[in-house]
């Protein structure tokens, strides 16, 4: 019991209670008196030092504690106010969270009251931090194209954290600098002051004036400083050992010692009173942080009591002491039993992902799914809390581990279609080439199927890599609209002409109306033809106009009636004519329509025919043939109409053909 049996013998105002004019005694201090009470002190102090060190033991850890945090903050006195900025558990913070968090306590005057809590920060961020790179590193070697290239990755977020960080560690920086210079100051002078404390235990000078320095000394320590955290405990014991031994010494004015003991044991008192009523305080970290205070004031501020209540207030005040530790020792083990539960947590997280890396899924959209259960516990493991920090690096390995091994399990997959992306990215690149190729023709007729063709054969494409995505698309693109923009500036030129084709074959329709046939056929035909061509010598018409076709074709149906023509005939006059139309208005789709129409229809006839056929063979073999040659002869009318209608899909499928030919 060191400290208490070495306490500091002051006032609350750091003077000493002794009047030292009535308190002198003649002739100083009787030498064998003096050799007597040292004997006497010296046997007393061996026996209560061996009584106490069973108290020692127990309450060590109690009495450390408190000693370490006081020794700290004597070094520094701005660390008191860091109790009053919560330490929250950085590991839940998102990256974007703990930025914000670093900005805002950077902010603080008191560099040193956050020091604690930034280390923390800055932890739980590159653990945070780290990993992702790693992801990001492992994406980039499963996605790289050119073996030479080299990794890079750029976080704004990343800058603004060092940035942030670069501020604190410089005042950190500037604080230290300025301390460390008060504190070596600091100590030597307290240094000199204990040695001046040793000489002045002196028979041979006048106690006035000994008593006298001996109150310098006392107001010199009390304004001497902050000193190292390491030297605190020493050289305050060393400074009550010979406080104490002085006034072992003097043996002065025992009245005026009485009751300045008699005022010590008072305030000590009061002291152990606030910290009973402290050991049914629910907030332990207040009550602990209040009785640290406490620790204080009772080995700075208060001096020495008595011999005979030295021991039994100092145990007093130790076991209550040790009653709060051990309460806020409870607390840390209902924090370390939180820890072991997020362990848990976590352990089972990481059990989810381990899973989730060696399901087989054959698809893209299957594995995005899968990244975003992935993701999903990512955030859940953040979220978890502490673990015990004997077992966080290793807590922390086992989930990289897994993420990492998800990670190239997926990135197996992409390999797999890395190829196809490759084979695509040719073939797009080939239409992009083409698009170019064809984006500044004018022959507006013949390209602009070509460009809708490689339009559709673009969507029919899978992925490229998407190092080329954006880029190929673009050239893509432009080229395309490039094309379609002239073709769109073409057809507004064309407008007019329409408009003005419409407007003169509205006119022709009347004068068409109003033809009537001289009965002569060739002169008739001849006639129709020439009224059909100076129809298709207008051009084309809007498309919004072009019903007007379809009258047209109805009054040229009517005249083909009234004409003696074959049916093949009138039937390849009328064809003729729509083709025609089709032709001009540029209408591919259509005439593709019409050519594959014709095609089925030619199918159908021949087998019509052939089926035909096949049933005059029946006819013909059997007994009573001469009985059915009727029928016999319907099916060779069926089948001599069906060939005249093959002849003219032939016609006309040739007729088609003619045209794409042109």
């Amino acid at each position: 019991m060191l400290e208490e049996k070495n306490d500091n013998l002051q006032e609350a105002d750091g003077k000493l209670v002794i009047d030292t004019t009535d308190s002198i005694q003649e002739n100083a201090i009787e030498e064998t008196l003096g050799k007597e009470e040292t004997t006497e002190n010296s046997v007393s102090e061996k026996e209560t030092a061996t009584e106490e060190i069973t108290t020692e033991d127990d309450h060590q850890d109690a009495l450390d504690a408190i000693t370490n945090s006081n020794a700290e903050e004597g070094e520094d006195e701005t660390l008191k106010e860091r109790h009053d900025i919560p330490m929250q558990d950085y590991d839940t913070f998102s990256l974007d969270a703990l930025v914000d968090e670093l900005k805002k306590l950077i902010q603080t005057d008191k560099v040193m009251s956050v020091k604690d809590h930034i280390e923390e920060i800055k932890k739980s961020f590159l653990l945070q931090y780290n990993h992702l790179i790693e992801e990001k590193k492992e994406e980039f070697n499963a996605s790289k194209q050119d073996p030479n290239e080299e990794f890079e990755y750029h976080s704004p977020l990343k800058s603004k954290f060092d940035e942030y960080y670069n501020v604190f560690r410089e005042k950190r920086n500037v604080h230290f600098k300025h301390l460390q210079t008060n504190l070596k100051t600091n100590l030597e002078n307290r240094l000199a002051i204990v040695e001046e404390l040793k000489e002045l235990i002196n028979p041979q000078e006048n106690i006035k004036d000994t008593l006298k320095h001996f109150n310098e000394l006392r107001e010199r320590w009390k304004n001497a400083g902050a000193i190292p955290k390491d030297k605190y405990n020493h050289v305050w014991n060393n400074y009550h050992f010979h406080v104490e031994n002085f006034y072992d010494y003097l043996h002065l004015d025992r009245e005026a010692r009485d009751l300045d003991f008699k005022y010590n044991l008072e305030q000590k008192q009061k002291i152990i009173t606030r910290v009973e009523e402290l050991a049914n305080e629910t907030d332990i970290s207040k009550a602990f942080r209040e009785l640290q205070d406490l620790h204080r004031i009772w080995k700075e501020d208060i001096g020495p009591v008595s011999k005979e209540h030295r021991d039994v207030i100092w145990n007093k005040f130790s076991e209550l002491t040790k009653k709060i530790h051990d309460k806020r020792e409870v607390l840390f083990e209902s924090q370390r039993a939180n820890e072991q539960q997020n362990l848990e947590v976590k352990k089972e997280i990481i059990g989810k992902i381990e899973v989730l890396g060696t399901e087989k899924v054959n698809s893209h959209s299957q594995w995005l799914v899968q990244i975003q259960k992935v993701e999903a516990l990512r955030n859940e493991f953040f979220a978890a809390g502490k673990v015990p920090s004997d077992v966080n690096e290793e807590t922390w390995a086992a989930f990289k581990t897994a993420v990492r091994n998800f990670n190239a399990f997926k990135n197996s997959f992409y390999k797999d279609i890395k190829k196809d992306q490759n084979d695509n990215l040719n073939k797009k690149m080939a239409l992009v080439a083409k698009a170019k190729e064809l984006q500044e023709s004018t022959d507006f007729g013949s390209t602009t199927p070509i460009m809708k063709q490689i339009q559709e054969e673009w969507k029919q494409i899978g992925h490229v890599p998407k190092k080329y995505s954006d880029k190929i698309w673009k050239e893509f693109k432009d080229a395309c609209n490039h094309y379609f923009d002239k073709l769109k500036e073409h057809k507004s030129e064309e407008n007019q002409d329409e408009v003005a084709a419409f407007d003169n074959k509205k006119a022709y329709l009347d004068i068409l109306k109003a033809y009537q046939l001289t009965g002569d056929h060739k002169t008739d035909l001849d006639a129709i033809k020439q009224h059909i061509e100076i129809w298709k010598g207008y051009g084309k018409v809007p498309f919004s106009r072009r019903h007007i076709e379809g009258k047209f074709n109805k009054i040229l149906d009517a005249l083909f009636e009234k004409l003696s023509l074959s049916k093949k005939e009138s039937e390849m006059m009328r064809f003729s004519n729509r083709i025609d139309s089709l032709s001009d208005s540029n209408d591919t789709r259509k005439l593709d329509n019409e050519k594959i129409f014709i095609m089925r229809k030619i199918e159908e006839v021949q087998n019509e025919i052939f089926q035909l056929e096949n049933n005059i063979q029946f006819f013909t073999n059997t007994k009573n043939a001469k009985k059915e040659n009727s029928i016999v002869l319907e099916v060779r009318k069926n089948i001599a109409i069906h060939k005249e209608s093959l002849d003219v899909w032939k016609d006309k499928l040739k007729q088609l053909r003619n045209l794409n030919q042109e």
